[in-house]
């Protein structure tokens, strides 16, 4: 990992159907952020393409043809035009950015968050373990990878994904040392506060479990699709290989910057208490 890196979270408005004016709005933010000093952007899950709304009160069969449809098109091939302009932000910009899309892998859809450089497509991740509304939309997807970046090793785990201790296991079985968690969440009564002191608990113990940095953003916004609606409070922050806080944005703003120290990395894996030592790769198998 770098000595110091520098990394923003953003909570934007996205709008399904609407990648174009979506895209414009993350070429926006990722200025902000570069000029921030920004070196890697983490937007929210399905940033580009936006949230589809999935609590109906209606009739739940004509609801859910009208939403897969915008469903279906609204997803894209990895890589496609959308990957294709976040590539040109990040050469723009010169930083790396994570952004989240329905991935259209022909016979399925996945939802997919993407890291794309300066260079281009680094790598792929598809949301694993898909909460029962989402169900009808997209698939889950395979064990997630890790990249090797100029800043670190980096892996995705996409909002659920963080509630499942194995999600992040995986990622530390390949040494990574900086998670993206990109979230689109509303736990009641809906604001920055509440998805705050809903996340936190699980993102502290990830990190604590497996030594590594983690980097959260929450969706922004009011989304409206096939007749249903919902909004999304926003929300960010920084956790550190102990578990602690680093920084937090939970008061209504969108823009979260943060710079993650690799000496507090190796601090806290120097610790005679870091967990990831006692792990038994012999009875954990792939989780090891």
């Amino acid at each position: 990992m770098k000595d110091h890196v520098c990394i923003a979270a953003v909570s934007v408005e996205s709008k399904s159907e609407d990648t174009a004016g979506t895209l414009a709005l993350l070429r926006q933010w990722a200025a902000r952020a570069s000029g921030e000093g920004a070196e890697i952007v983490l937007f929210p899950e399905l940033s580009v393409c936006g949230f589809i709304p999935n609590h109906p009160l209606g009739d739940h069969a004509a609801w859910l043809r009208e939403a897969l449809l915008v469903a279906r098109r609204a997803a894209e091939p990895v890589p496609g035009p959308s990957t294709q302009a976040l590539h040109e932000i990040a050469s723009e910009m010169g930083v790396i950015l994570c952004a989240g899309l329905l991935e259209d892998a022909r016979n399925l859809l996945y939802n997919s968050a993407v890291l794309v450089g300066p260079e281009g497509l680094i790598g792929v991740w598809r949301k694993m373990h898909v909460p029962m509304f989402e169900m009808p939309f997209y698939s889950g997807g395979p064990a997630p990878p890790v990249v090797a970046t100029p800043f670190g090793h980096v892996g995705i785990n996409i909002c659920f994904d963080a509630l499942m201790p194995e999600s992040t296991r995986l990622l530390a079985a390949h040494n990574v040392e900086i998670v993206l968690f990109p979230f689109a969440a509303d736990p009641a009564p809906g604001t920055q506060a509440a998805w705050g002191e809903w996340a936190e608990a699980p993102l502290r113990a990830r990190c604590s479990e497996n030594g590594v940095f983690g980097v959260a953003c929450n969706y922004m916004g009011h989304v409206v699709c096939a007749g249903v609606e919902q909004t999304f409070p926003g929300g960010a922050m920084v956790i550190g290989p102990r578990g602690e806080v680093v920084a937090s944005q939970l008061e209504g703003g969108n823009l979260l910057v943060a710079t993650l120290h690799r000496d507090t990395l190796l601090q806290a894996r120097a610790d005679p208490d870091y967990l990831y030592r006692f792990v038994r790769k012999d009875l954990y198998g792939p989780l090891g």
